[in-house]
């Protein structure tokens, strides 16, 4: 199978190998990297998948995808990344709660958050793409973050021979904890800097010096190429896709249930890949019946599944749900390729990047997105009603970001019923955001984040997980600060160090 960008590619005539997809991150054009066809999986093939482990649907799933991947390879790696050692509890909890309600725990690994889920294989994937295009240059990693990428890349590609990783971070735009796990960062090949303004502008630049020729040309005579660690890269996206599999052949099994039984499912949504992983194993075959996706205060998705117009002049606001603070959802292109064409994206794409900044999407694509999404956003006030109302209710401890899903699911059920079961994606620990949950159980944030950690610890019961305990105790490794101008210069000293 070979992969072909968003935006029309027939214009540079680009088709890759999936290893070569990987390696790069982002096509020539500034599109995204998709298949040439969405592989499908029948209803045998997922009764044969009951049983499997895992490592062994990872190595299924993406073998489907990554054909110049063998499955003894992608087994192997698998078996890696998902080890006892990484993820002591089991890769993924599902958590029954309350009328056919499934918390998808995707937050049990080395850093607390769904990211791992993808991040911990990655690094595999690359190293095994560099070795099948023969590329004797060393990769450079950029990654924008909201938050949780920026710690888990970091701790995927940390030390991995031949590659470097640096990871910009809106200044005051995550949290403490999040912030505290990136700038202690151990690692020879690692870097870190906070960024003036936003997620978005930094996820613009980044994306702006991918296709800058000068600088990929700079890069090159000193022995470098740049590829990417976000979702933006397939290599991040296709192992999402194995929990979503994975999660519907468990609620089976818990329920007594036949292939074919009927699932929703609720994502928080900020830059689209995550619900886009999901779509995408409905598209292999999975019965999942409708995608809520769920935005907080920055609710530009829903808005555009409601009328169809994306447009980011909006103002940006800052939640205690950081790491969907974002105008700008990348993986949305890739849903529009899906449901729309290559031509009609690359005019869209141009749009948004145009001062108009917004696209409108013909009648005929807003009503095949509804016919598979709708929209739900969450206010402030009922992100931190909803954390309260679930531990005081059930004794379930969730975080701002899952407050957000499931304020969402719970509207969708009022207006649609509760027939099916609901898929909850939870994202993040609750310890990661540990000031906004013990401010939304008590109506009073503590100053200090760290000492939110055992204020929430002693309220609820539950053990603060070990990588964030070590994160804010250990020393400060990266204090820069730059401008969004400025990246590139910081991307030159950090290799040149």
């Amino acid at each position: 199978m070979n992969f072909v960008s968003t935006r029309d590619a027939r214009l540079t005539n680009e088709s890759v190998s999936p290893a070569c997809a990987i390696k790069r991150g982002i096509a020539i054009n500034g599109g995204l990297y998709m298949p040439g066809h969405i592989p499908t999986l029948s209803a045998d093939d997922l009764k044969a998948m009951r049983t499997m482990s895992y490592p062994e649907c990872a190595a299924k799933i993406i073998s489907m995808y990554l054909s110049d991947y063998t499955y003894e390879e992608l087994l192997e790696d698998a078996n890696n990344a998902y080890s006892t050692e990484r993820f002591p509890n089991g890769a993924i909890g599902m958590r029954d709660i309350d009328n056919g309600k499934f918390f998808l725990e995707l937050w049990h690994g080395p850093t607390c958050a769904f990211k791992d889920m993808a991040l911990q294989i990655m690094p595999r994937l690359l190293s095994r793409a560099l070795k099948k295009t023969a590329e004797d240059r060393e990769a450079v990693i950029l990654v924008a973050t909201s938050g949780d990428t920026g710690k888990a890349a970091l701790e995927g590609y940390c030390d991995v021979d031949g590659i470097n990783i640096e990871v910009f971070y809106p200044a005051g735009g995550v949290s403490k904890v999040q912030e505290m796990q990136m700038v202690t960062q151990k690692g020879k090949n690692v870097n870190v800097a906070a960024v003036n303004g936003n997620f978005d502008d930094a996820q613009g630049e980044v994306k702006r010096i991918f296709i800058d020729k000068a600088f990929v040309k700079e890069m090159n005579e000193k022995g470098y190429f740049l590829t990417s660690a976000n979702s933006i890269n397939f290599g991040r996206l296709v192992p999402q896709i194995v929990y979503y599999v994975f999660a519907y052949l468990r609620l089976i099994e818990e329920q007594g249930a036949e292939i074919g039984k009927e699932v929703d499912i609720c994502v928080p949504t900020g830059n689209f890949g995550n619900i886009l992983a999901a779509y995408m194993a409905k598209r292999m075959g999975l019965p999942f019946r409708k995608f809520i996706c769920a935005s907080n205060e920055n609710n530009i998705l829903t808005d555009f599944i409601n009328t169809g117009v994306y447009d980011k002049n909006r103002d940006f606001k800052l939640t205690i749900s950081p790491s969907m603070d974002i105008l700008v959802s990348s993986n949305l292109e890739r849903l529009l390729y899906l449901i729309a064409g290559d031509e009609k994206v690359r005019l869209w794409m141009r749009d948004l990047r145009s001062e108009r900044g917004a696209y409108t999407v013909d009648e005929e694509t807003l009503a095949a997105i509804k016919t598979e999404f709708c929209g739900y956003f969450c206010s402030e006030d009922n992100t931190k009603a909803t954390i309260k109302k679930y531990f005081d209710e059930h004794g379930y401890l969730m975080d701002t970001h899952t407050a957000v899903a499931a304020y969402c699911a719970d509207k969708f059920r009022e207006e649609n019923g509760s027939d099916v079961p609901m898929i909850i994606a939870s994202t993040a620990s609750p310890f990661k955001f540990a000031q906004g949950v013990y401010g939304a159980l008590t109506g009073n944030v503590p100053e200090d984040a760290v000492k939110a950690l055992d204020m929430l610890a002693d309220i609820s019961g539950q053990a603060i997980p070990a990588p964030l305990s070590t994160a804010v105790n250990s020393d400060v490794r990266f204090t820069e600060k730059i401008d969004v101008s400025s990246m590139r210069d910081s991307v030159r000293n950090f290799l040149n160090k």
